[in-house]
């Protein structure tokens, strides 16, 4: 049982890596900053003062352009201009539209990750999820109310998506076939077959009236969708599922040892295609809320590097939904602030990517950030193979 110190310590461990991540960039935007450097031996203070000037203005320019200015907002509220409400808000908007298909994307990987198993199929469930999306959307548009229709086209989606990672479960269950080897094939079938199902289904002449994700303000700048709550309520439940359930417990004892899984009766192959299963079915989840969202609409094409930041996401969250949900939101926001601190200041792109990438490296390590800031070591976490051998 982790003691109340450990729960602190592992909450201030991912606040302490960004500290010391945008402290890394600091200096770098000021050992960068040659039109105040060149002061430096005429006015060493106005050098150093304006370099540092430089610094806090570049961090506020990423935090508006994530979150929002919160004075405008504050004002923008109180003034009641629906108009001005929509550009206050529209920074934090942008943020949560990013992470949702992230999150999604992200569940399925933890899924997988506790399971024992390397999903690297999650662009090619993506695409295979919102192409059942698609499918099930032109099927239902216009014959049923439109929340019905939506949930239709959804558990189209996801069903889409489990079916796609269905195949390299059963693969490793069956004949030992590696995930990774067949995960990574399957993403470069999946854009053909979309290619091939979406000409055959008539996917080019969907009707006007197909079902669509609403918003969750109904202002017309304000993109973001129901999509997000969705996410933010599966990764509720796939956590309930992962860590409050007898399935997700055999799940994780598989993950940490098949020995001990078999030792305890707990048939591993079943929850090998079980995990990888309900892993493409929470991409493809992402993929039709993703495709279905005022956003993008109907055939929107996939995030970048949609799979390769997911994993990236997923085991900086240590594999547990709610970690998820942060990891995603925290790229979210440093995706959209990038621009506004871009546009705002003139730093050149290159280094904020050199400032997000410290970010994600010190997350990644939390024992370099511990022994930088003198913290205390963690009690191991409990190990649910050695549990399992003790039943």
């Amino acid at each position: 049982m982790r003691q109340p110190s450990d729960r602190l310590q592992r909450a201030l461990e991912p606040a302490l890596s960004l500290v010391t991540a945008f402290l890394l960039g600091a200096v770098l935007i000021v050992i960068t900053d040659v039109e105040h450097l060149a002061l430096l031996g005429t006015d060493p203070v106005a050098a150093i003062g304006g370099a540092l000037g430089g610094v806090v203005e570049g961090y506020w320019a990423l935090f508006a352009g994530a979150l929002g200015d919160p004075g405008r907002i504050v004002t923008a509220l109180q003034g009641g201009n629906a108009q001005d409400i929509a550009a206050a808000i529209r920074p934090l908007s942008e943020t949560l539209l990013i992470a949702t298909p992230f999150i999604f994307a992200g569940l399925g990987l933890a899924v997988s990750f506790q399971a024992g198993l390397f999903n690297l199929g999650v662009d090619g469930q993506f695409g295979i999820g919102g192409l059942g999306a698609m499918v099930a959307a032109g099927m239902v548009a216009g014959r049923m109310p439109m929340l019905i229709g939506l949930a239709v086209a959804v558990a189209g989606g996801a069903l889409a998506g489990a079916a796609y990672g269905f195949l390299p479960g059963l693969l490793k269950a069956r004949t030992g076939a590696h995930e990774v080897i067949t995960t990574l094939m399957l993403n470069g079938v999946a854009g053909n077959l979309a290619y091939l199902i979406a000409g055959l289904a008539g996917l080019g002449m969907l009707p006007k009236d197909v079902p669509f994700v609403p918003r969750l303000l109904d202002l017309r700048t304000i993109r973001v969708d129901y999509g997000f709550v969705a996410a933010l309520l599966t990764a509720a439940l796939v956590s309930a599922l992962l860590f409050r359930t007898t399935r997700g417990f055999e799940l994780r004892v598989t993950g940490h040892s098949a020995t001990a899984a078999r030792t305890a009766g707990i048939r591993s192959g079943r929850v090998t295609m079980a995990a990888m299963t309900l892993s493409g079915g929470l991409v493809g989840m992402g993929a039709a809320f993703y495709g279905l969202g005022p956003a993008l609409g109907v055939g929107g094409e996939a995030p970048m590097n949609l799979g390769f930041v997911a994993i990236v996401l997923a085991l900086l969250a240590r594999r547990r939904p709610g970690g998820v949900v942060l990891t995603a939101i925290l790229y979210g926001a440093l995706t959209t602030g990038a621009k506004t601190m871009v546009t705002a200041t003139g730093i050149p792109l290159a280094l904020l990517m050199v400032i997000i990438t410290f970010a994600i490296a010190l997350l990644a390590a939390p024992g370099l950030v511990r022994r930088l800031w003198h913290l205390p070591g963690l009690t191991p976490d409990a190990n649910p193979a050695a549990m399992a051998t003790t039943l």
